[in-house]
């Protein structure tokens, strides 16, 4: 297939990318750093774009079979819309050059649950300051990303991953419609998902929750680590 991946630079952009290019697709990595993306291929067109520029959305998604977003921006005090705007560019782009699947990244935050096995400090302290206080504006926004494409008439699954990390290699996560009874999601399974969506079609206008159910981090080490971390 013909693939565009917005986010491509990210961490999970550029594994998705990885394992697109490994499947046999053509694949168009959007980053507004081309220089600093660091895969190369022959079935490989980097391109450099702000998803915030609806010409260049528009050259990006035409003649493709499907899109991919995984954007990722760090949470802050003042208002995100990159999702939002990034989003409703892409499905505008779509919906004028008739490319039908889209699978876009959001985040169990924006509709938090207490976890069975997340205990007090986490489902009562930080979870509620994370999704409530530090990180308002970017899941105020994802929302709004999520309501767009809900809107819109294409074959769409947004995913909904727990806190993220590395692991070396996909596991046998698992999906589950709705809400997922998991804290941690890696990064690589995340791809992997998103991969697995363009070969079925169970899910298309279906949010997902993905988690991975091994080598879960600690929970400190995890908030050491990502601090540092894109999404």
């Amino acid at each position: 297939m013909r693939i565009t991946v917005f986010g491509a630079n990210g961490p999970t952009g550029r594994l998705l990318t990885g394992q697109a290019l490994a499947a046999g697709h053509r694949v168009t990595a959007v980053t507004r750093q081309p220089d600093a993306f660091p895969l190369r291929h022959d079935r490989l067109e980097v391109t450099g774009a702000d998803v915030l520029d609806p010409v260049a959305v528009d050259a990006a998604v035409a003649e493709r079979d499907a899109v991919l977003s995984t954007l990722g921006v760090p949470p802050g005090k003042e208002p995100i819309t990159t999702y939002s705007r990034g989003v409703a560019h892409i499905v505008a782009a779509m919906t004028r050059h008739q490319v039908r699947r889209l699978a876009v990244v959001s985040s169990s935050g924006v509709d938090p649950h207490p976890y069975s096995d997340g205990g007090f400090l986490f489902n009562r302290v930080l979870l509620p300051y994370v999704t409530r206080v530090m990180g308002k504006t970017l899941y105020d926004d994802m929302r709004r990303m999520e309501e767009l494409v809900r809107a819109s008439d294409l074959d769409w699954t947004i995913l909904r991953p727990s806190g993220l990390y590395h692991l070396p290699s996909v596991t046998d996560y698992t999906l589950v419609e709705g809400h997922a009874d998991g804290r941690f999601t890696a990064r690589v399974d995340l791809a992997a998902s998103m991969l697995a969506l363009l070969d079925d079609d169970r899910h298309v206008r279906t949010t997902l929750g993905v988690i991975t159910t091994v080598e879960n981090p600690a929970l400190l080490r995890w908030l050491r680590s990502e601090a540092k971390a894109k999404s």
